[in-house]
């Protein structure tokens, strides 16, 4: 489950980055896609071992 906002932000960088910028947009947004993806799911799995 923590590895959601990677599955999710990859696709979506890659397929934007492509309508903006062709081949090499979508390479530069499935990066950071990636990027963000990969910081999203450290910031959910540290919330969810955060005791109340």
């Amino acid at each position: 489950m923590g590895c959601l906002p990677v599955l999710l932000l990859f696709p979506l960088g890659a397929g934007a980055g492509y309508l903006l910028g062709g081949e090499v947009g979508a390479l530069w947004g499935a990066g950071l896609g990636v990027v963000l993806g990969l910081l999203l799911m450290g910031l959910l799995i540290r919330a969810m071992r955060q005791r109340r």
